[in-house]
């Protein structure tokens, strides 16, 4: 794993959970997820998509794994992308 890669996963995780803080809830801390439609077939995406998700969010009945996707966008409106570009905002905004 690169240095690079290293300190984007650090930097990543220090945001806290997307899904709370879209939600008001502020910082909790997350688990790393790896969007599935983002790789083939049973292979993880890529580390450089990782979404910050806290345990409910990300393996909780009210979480990605605990819905499926579909439940999840159902509850939330919000698709794995929507996610993926979530992160990368909050991401951008901290770096600046």
């Amino acid at each position: 794993m690169s240095k690079d890669l290293k300190r984007y996963l650090s930097e990543v995780a220090d945001l806290g959970c997307v899904l709370c803080l879209h939600l008001g809830y502020g910082h909790t801390p997350p688990h790393l997820h790896h969007p599935r439609n983002a790789a083939g077939g049973g292979e993880k995406a890529s580390d450089w998509l990782v979404v910050p998700l806290c345990p409910e969010h990300h393996t909780g009945n009210s979480g990605l794994h605990g819905l499926g996707t579909k439940g999840f966008y159902t509850r939330y409106r919000l698709t794995e992308w929507n996610l993926v570009a979530m992160t990368i905002e909050h991401h951008f905004k901290a770096r600046q």
